[in-house]
């Protein structure tokens, strides 16, 4: 299972850091590509970002590119989304999610998802 945490309500320009918790073992998390993706009520799911096995490849949409970055730690089979800058435009249910099919952003790929975690940015 996948559990994020960390979203609040922030305001523009504010930063946040939001943890993904994998409650399986280290070495299946580690053979897992990791994502987050985000999704606005009455809107498709969009791609954010994936990270590699070992965390030595990223990549990152274009809507958040350079603000937005991502990285795991293995040993705590937990994936982190830190967002910088945020925009009222980025408010959205935020999920990570579990590939262990390779280094893809299609979320079609992904197996497993969290339950999403709600990060709302308001004057």
């Amino acid at each position: 299972q996948l559990a994020e945490s960390g979203g609040r309500l922030v305001h523009p320009g504010d930063s946040l850091t939001l943890s993904c918790v994998y409650s399986g073992s280290t070495v299946a998390f580690s053979r897992y590509t990791m994502g987050w993706f985000r999704q606005v009520p009455g809107e498709e799911r969009k791609f954010v970002s994936i990270i590699s096995r070992e965390g030595d490849s990223i990549t990152t949409s274009a809507a958040v590119k350079g603000r937005f970055t991502t990285s795991r730690d293995n040993a705590r089979t937990t994936l982190y989304l830190h967002m910088n800058n945020l925009k009222p435009e980025d408010t959205a249910i935020y999920y990570c999610a579990a590939n262990q099919e390779g280094y893809y952003s299609d979320q079609r790929r992904f197996h497993r998802w969290g339950q999403g975690t709600q990060v709302t940015v308001s004057p």
